[in-house]
C-alpha cells in the first residue's frame, strides 16, 4: 500500500491526531519489530561518496535533515532515521513541559501543500525529553536539539531557559539550534536582536563546544536579517537555518491570521529572503536552507546559493516517507548534469 493511497484516509483525521497516530505507529514498529527498520533503511537510504560532507566536524552522508517540529520529544530518532535523512532535529522543547497553544492549532492546507500551524512550543520538558534521547545517543547520524523558552518565561529571563538546556543536554546532542524565530510563543520574536543574539552565544560558547545554530524568521526584513546573522556569526554562532515558518498571511485568501505557515505556499518566499541574505554571509560561515522545500530541483537551487544543508518537514506530509530518497537521489542526478564529481562544488556556485 502506498503512501498516495493512504492519503485520503489520512486526511480525514484532525491533523495533529494523524500525528499522533503516525508516532504511535512509528514507534510500536521500533518496539515490536526492530528489524524493520533495517527493511526501510536498505530501501530509503542513499550513500553516495557525491553527497558525503563533514561539517562541524560530524559526518553528513547526505545534505537532506529532518527539520525541528516534527519529533517534539525525541520519541521517533530510530524510525526517522531508517527513512534516509542525514540529520535529524529534534524539539523544540523547553525546560518546563507546557502544553502549547490552544486547540485546533494545526490545519492542513490541501490544495496548497502547506500546513498552518499555531502549536506553541508544545513538548514534555527537558527531563523527559532526555530520557528519550539516552535511549539511542550517540547516534549514527548527527542529532540536533532545538530548544526554545517557555511560555511562562518573561523576554527579560528568556537567556536562563536557553543556558539551562545547552548545559543539560551539551552530551545529548551534536549540535544546538537557538530557536528565537517562532510565532507561536508570543513576543519570542522580539527575541531577534543583535544584543539578545551576541549574548546569547558568547554564552554558549563558554557552555559547549558543540556547534550551535540559530534558525531565524522570513519576515524579516533583508537588511535586519543580515545584520542580525553577522551578530551572530561575531559571537561565534557556528552556522544560520533559514528560514522558520511565516505569518504573512497575505500568501492565501480567507486565512486565519495566526499561526506559521509552512509548506508550498512560502516556497518563494523562502527561497528569495535565502538568496539575499546568503550571498552577504554564505562564506563566513555553514548555512542550512529551510522552507517550501518538497523536492530536488529546489533543494539544488538552494545550495547553489549557499546552503550546506538543507532540511524538510511539510514536505513529508504531503508527499510521503519517499520524499528523502527522492531528493537525494535527484541530488546526485542534478550534480553530475552539471559536471560536478562532490556536493561541496555546487554551494555557493550562483554566487561565483
Amino acid at each position: 500500500m502506498t503512501y498516495e493511497s493512504l492519503k485520503p484516509l489520512i486526511y480525514k483525521l484532525d491533523p495533529e491526531n494523524a500525528h499522533t497516530l503516525a508516532e504511535f505507529s512509528m514507534r510500536t514498529l521500533d518496539y515490536i519489530f526492530p528489524g524493520g527498520l533495517s527493511f526501510f533503511a536498505k530501501d530509503c537510504v542513499i550513500n553516495d561518496e557525491i553527497l558525503n560532507q563533514e561539517i562541524f566536524n560530524l559526518n553528513f552522508y547526505n545534505p537532506v535533515g529532518l527539520a525541528g517540529g516534527f519529533d517534539k520529544n525525541a520519541t521517533m530518532i530510530r524510525p526517522l532515521s531508517a527513512l534516509g535523512f542525514g540529520f535529524l532535529e529534534y524539539g523544540t522543547f523547553t525546560p518546563k513541559p507546557q502544553n502549547g497553544n490552544e486547540k485546533p492549532r494545526l490545519f492542513r492546507l490541501v490544495e496548497q501543500e502547506s500546513i498552518q500551524n499555531a502549536m506553541g512550543f508544545n513538548n514534555k520538558g527537558k527531563d523527559a525529553i532526555a530520557k528519550e534521547v539516552k535511549k539511542v545517543y550517540p547516534f549514527s547520524i548527527p542529532l540536533v536539539a532545538n530548544i526554545g523558552k517557555n511560555k511562562i518565561t518573561p523576554n527579560e529571563e528568556a537567556i536562563n531557559d536557553y543556558i539551562i538546556l545547552l548545559k543539560e543536554f551539551k552530551d545529548l546532542c551534536d549540535l544546538f539550534v537557538i530557536n528565537i524565530s517562532s510565532p507561536n510563543t508570543k513576543n519570542l520574536r522580539d527575541l531577534q536582536s543583535e544584543e539578545f543574539v551576541s549574548t546569547l552565544f558568547n554564552q554558549a560558547k563558554e557552555i559547549t563546544n558543540k556547534p550551535v545554530i540559530l534558525k531565524i524568521a522570513p519576515d524579516m526584513s533583508i537588511d535586519s536579517a543580515i545584520s542580525l546573522c553577522k551578530s551572530a556569526i561575531s559571537a561565534k554562532a557556528d552556522g544560520i537555518i533559514m528560514a522558520n515558518t511565516s505569518i504573512d498571511y497575505s500568501l492565501i485568501d480567507n486565512t486565519r491570521t495566526f499561526g506559521g505557515i509552512s509548506g508550498r505556499l512560502i516556497t518563494q518566499k523562502s527561497a528569495a529572503f535565502f538568496k539575499e541574505v546568503a550571498k552577504e554571509i554564505y562564506q563566513d560561515t555553514i548555512l542550512i536552507a529551510s522552507g517550501g522545500i518538497d523536492s530536488a530541483e529546489l533543494a539544488y537551487e538552494r545550495i547553489k546559493n549557499g546552503a550546506s544543508l538543507v532540511q524538510i518537514y511539510t514536505a513529508m506530509i504531503f508527499k510521503g516517507p519517499s520524499i528523502v530518497k527522492n531528493i537525494n537521489q535527484g541530488l546526485i542526478e542534478l550534480l553530475k548534469q552539471d559536471g560536478f564529481n562532490h556536493i561541496s562544488q555546487a554551494i555557493g556556485v550562483n554566487f561565483k
